[in-house]
């Protein structure tokens, strides 16, 4: 027992001063575990086989699914269109919309999806971020309080719970307490919070996607050189691929998209109409993509709608070639957004490396289609933009490129080569469209949440299966689901587990529980829970949610049978209070993301943060007993 309180110790101290990652130092502690012949090798991997970290990861994969496929966006966006242009109304909005969404999806998540459009939407009506982004990442944690699947602590008591012989928590039960925590945040926001928060100003508002894509276009002229070709009867085009009709490489013409129209000719009966739409809905369905950017196979048909880049002349000796009718495209920033990115297509900026293999190479010996099926829309060297046709490359020249979001990401992997200005990752957030993936992701996700509520599937297999379907169905590639799971966070929740088990086999959490009922038991339940809540909430400012509430939750399930008391409404202040890390920019994931865009200093958090504290602490005693009698 004492080296296991050792070994603790020494862990929450590394956690505290971060000088190691959390996850790191919690697999140090694992293995001091079983070289100090406390665990043996099953209990010291038992974490990683935990029905817990499982779905942790699962949940992960069903959050970017419902990011990847627009649901996000466009629920943010449609929340905040509500808001209108007054301060308060802003942040109540902010604040009940945030807390919505995580309440389904990963608090991290929800949080980097709304971080731009809630910025810009403070700009808009004359106020500073530093106002809002707060509010919204303590709404987030508070979200998490409303469902069982909100946030990681809600999903570890309630494992626990089925452990410890009792009957699990229902899906929304937890939504019982989490919604007057809720409100009651919002109403301290409104009164008193928001007269706390600093008001310090950024030096300049950061552009929104719309605007960044608007310089794009000036810097690498595409205004004026952006035109829409429609394949008339007769034309020329019909039946041709790309590549046969040489569009790029007798014309250097680009490609951006192809929109089918088809032929409704009237000779068509209205069956035969029905059975093509049908066909060409599922041939599009089975295609990797529903806004495919064309490739040399593309096969054009009668009146197909060609998006170009072009110049006047090359476009001229097209349209007598070819028979096509051109109108110039509508080069507005939204506009232009709109033609060229979506949640699946996208633009990035990349960069000739200084040891490229590119270098003295032209647009067209680099095979980039083939090689990283992408186009090359622009070549730029300095304030210049060059022809893509003959140029050759030269270290830091910079290419204006466009292909699947994936694809880009995979050119960053391309090191020696180019370097890829800005964040893909970051840059698709912004995007508000919902793509045809999004039914599947809404369907995948209410799918996971009626099998939790029936409770014909464990909640684990419910998380599992959602993720499944989002990855079968296409809102998410297998790479971009591994990709988006926080395994820093599953290692950690996975490393901690053994240090619980540690506890208990060495009747530590026993000692510790007795120490609880001798002190604060003796003056009575309340003010045991009392304890219990400080204890945690203390410790979550400094180490993850996740990590206190594996710590925590076994000590309280003895407390409860030593005492005689139901272990649920124990177990319940325990994810209350460990989602209550508002003290510390550290506290949580959320907290950290908006300390850099909000300019918030520790005391901000501290300043705010505890009066929040005290009366989440002040609710939860009052309430708790009543719902969940002891």
């Amino acid at each position: 027992m004492a080296l296991t309180f050792a070994i603790l110790g020494i862990t929450i101290i590394l956690f505290i001063f971060g000088r190691w990652p959390a996850d790191l130092v919690a697999l140090v502690s694992v293995l001091a575990l079983f070289l100090g012949g406390i665990l043996n090798l099953e209990q010291a991997l038992s974490g990683f086989a935990s029905p817990i970290v499982i779905m942790i990861a699962a949940l992960f994969v069903v959050g970017e699914g419902l990011s990847r496929t627009g649901v996000t966006a466009w629920l943010g966006q449609k929340m905040l269109s509500v808001a209108g242009s007054g301060k308060i109304r802003l942040l109540l909005v902010v604040m009940a919309g945030t807390a919505l969404l995580s309440a389904f999806i990963s608090n991290t998540g929800t949080v980097a999806t709304l971080l731009p459009a809630v910025t810009s939407a403070a700009w808009r009506i004359g106020s500073i971020p530093s106002k809002f982004l707060m509010p919204m990442a303590f709404a987030a944690n508070s979200g998490g309080l409303l469902t069982l699947t909100g946030t990681s602590p809600n999903i570890i008591v309630n494992e626990v719970l089925i452990s410890s012989g009792g009957e699990p928590f229902g899906y929304f039960e937890f939504g019982f307490i989490g919604l007057p925590l809720l409100l009651t945040a919002i109403i301290y926001m409104v009164l008193i919070g928001r007269k706390l928060l600093p008001s310090r100003r950024a030096e300049e508002r950061p552009p929104e996607l719309t605007e960044s894509m608007g310089e794009l276009a000036e810097d690498y002229v595409l205004p004026g050189n952006i035109y829409r070709l429609r394949v008339r009867n007769g034309s020329g085009l019909i039946g041709q691929s790309l590549e046969q009709a040489g569009l790029g490489r007798d014309y250097n013409i680009s490609v951006l998209s192809l929109s089918r129209h088809g032929a409704s000719t009237t000779a068509q009966s209205s069956l035969e109409r029905s059975r093509q739409f049908v066909r060409e809905g599922i041939e599009r369905f089975q295609s990797d993509l529903f806004d495919e950017v064309p490739g040399p196979d593309t096969i054009v048909n009668v009146n197909d709608i060609l998006l170009v880049k072009s110049t006047s002349d090359a476009l001229q000796a097209v349209m007598m070639r070819f028979n096509v009718a051109v109108q110039p495209a509508d080069t507005g920033q939204e506009q232009l957004t709109s033609d060229l990115i979506s949640h699946e297509i996208g633009l990035a900026e990349v960069v000739i490396a200084p040891r490229s293999a590119y270098r003295r190479r032209t647009v067209a010996q680099g095979h980039f289609a083939e090689k990283y099926r992408v186009h090359v829309l622009s070549l730029r060297r300095g304030d210049q933009t060059l022809d893509l046709k003959n140029e050759r490359l030269a270290v830091g020249d910079a290419l204006l490129v466009r292909g699947t979001w994936e694809d880009i990401e995979l050119l960053r992997n391309e090191r020696r080569n180019f370097v890829v200005v800005g964040s893909p990752e970051e840059m698709v957030r912004q995007v508000v469209e919902l793509s045809p993936q999004a039914v599947i992701a809404v369907l995948a996700l209410v799918g996971m949440i009626a099998l939790m509520v029936s409770g014909l599937v464990p909640v684990v297999i419910a998380a599992l299966l959602a993720a499944g379907v989002m990855v079968l169905g296409r809102c998410l590639s297998m790479p971009q689901a591994y990709r988006t799971i926080s395994w820093n966070s599953v290692v950690l929740t996975a490393a901690m587990i053994p240090m619980s088990i540690a506890l208990q086999v060495t009747g530590g959490a026993e000692f510790v529980a007795d120490g609880l009922i001798d002190t604060l038991g003796s003056v009575g339940p309340v003010a045991l829970m009392a304890g219990i809540f400080l204890a945690t909430t203390t410790l979550s400012q400094v180490v993850s949610n996740s990590a206190t509430t594996v710590l925590m939750a076994p000590i309280v399930v003895q407390v409860g049978l030593d005492m005689g008391l139901s272990v649920r409404p124990l177990l319940m202040i325990v994810a209350i209070s460990a989602s209550t890390a508002f003290l510390t920019p550290i506290g949580t994931t959320t907290n950290l993301m908006v300390t850099t865009p909000g300019d918030y200093r520790f005391q901000d958090f501290l300043r705010v943060g505890i009066p929040l504290v005290l009366l989440f602490m002040i609710i939860s005693l009052l309430l708790v007993p009543i719902i969940w009698p002891l």
